[in-house]
């Protein structure tokens, strides 16, 4: 397993260019489907996009190889970190989640229950409850100590590809595929659906709520892409912007709420993509970032906004300083 030290030359809209210096993790097993840092922004989760699935741990700072948890029969589409950083939980093709502690890479819970492939998993503010996504139609909400399933939610006319809690833990937002895609909102204790968003013109691939709760970003699946921010109380369409001329996989706001991350892919040819930060907003495109040689499954910010994970089709993960864009007025 090689790291390579590569910089980058971006540039800012309205500003001059600025040599970002990136970490390049270079992986041969396969696509890496999912990305996200730990609360202290010292480790990276990864999860790979071939049999059997494997996650991997890595050093944010140098980019060494921590850990390699194996259990998953297949591919590993998301991976989260707990609040608390001791735990990781994830989701497979081969339908089921699994917890794993951060430390040793033990698996120490296996949830079983989906019916279909694991799209989204994630662990709730207080990191009691897990929340997963399924092709299967369906949201579920897990113990995350006992792994029992307290609440399925039913109401997606196709597969979930995202699912999230909002900061207060007391909602969930979910997406789904399909011409009858919609953006869900659920009350997290009851199950009890409410507040239903339409307006993407195909699958909704991915969804983020912003730090104050306020706002949920969606992105769509069907060029030309759109992203589209939302008011979660009353369900009004704040923006939408365009700028991808590929197709959206993954969104996600940054932890001051200021920012929001795209990034995407082109399905019928193997091209380079590119992930773009907006000015939540406003929806002005402010940064560019190229460096994937293929497409780009997954983008989370680093929990002090000056960094970018990135995970693609091309066997790398990338880590992008935006510190300046972090910075900015």
């Amino acid at each position: 397993m090689r790291v390579l030290l590569a910089v980058l030359l971006v540039g800012i809209a309205g500003c001059g260019p600025s040599i970002q210096p990136t970490y390049t993790l270079e992986r041969q097993s396969g696509s890496v489907l999912s990305v996200s840092f730990d609360p202290d922004g010292n480790r990276i989760v990864s999860g790979g996009g071939h049999r059997p699935g494997e996650i991997k741990v890595w050093d944010a700072q140098t980019g060494k190889e921590m850990l390699t948890l194996k259990g998953h029969r297949d591919p590993v589409s998301s991976v989260s970190f707990s609040p608390d950083g001791k735990r990781i939980v994830s989701g497979s093709d081969d339908n089921t989640l699994k917890v794993w502690d951060a430390q040793t890479g033990r698996e120490t819970l296996a949830f079983e229950g989906h019916s279909h492939r694991v799209f989204s998993v994630c662990f709730s503010p207080d990191g009691k409850r897990i929340v997963s996504g399924s092709l299967d139609k369906t949201v579920k909400i897990w113990h995350a100590q006992t792994g029992q399933e307290t609440l399925t939610l039913k109401g997606h006319a196709s597969g979930v590809f995202s699912a999230r809690f909002s900061p207060d833990g007391k909602r969930i937002v979910s997406c789904s595929g399909g011409l009858s895609a919609t953006v869900k909102i659920w009350d997290a204790q009851t199950g009890q659906e409410v507040r239903t968003l339409k307006g993407h013109r195909g699958p909704i691939t991915a969804v983020s709520v912003s730090p104050d709760g306020t706002q949920i970003v969606s992105c769509g699946g069907r060029r030309p892409s759109e992203i589209k921010v939302w008011d979660v109380q009353t369900g009004k369409e704040m923006l939408t912007f365009e700028g991808h001329s590929f197709i959206l996989l993954s969104v996600s706001f940054s932890p001051d709420g200021k920012w929001i991350a795209s990034a995407g892919s082109y399905p019928e040819r193997k091209d380079p993509s590119e992930i773009v930060i907006w000015d939540a907003q406003t929806g002005q495109e402010r940064l560019t970032l190229k460096g994937h040689s293929e497409s780009v499954h997954s983008v989370s910010f680093s929990p002090d906004g000056k960094r970018i994970v990135s995970g693609g089709s091309d066997k790398t993960i990338k880590v992008w300083d935006i510190s300046s864009l972090a910075t900015s007025k």
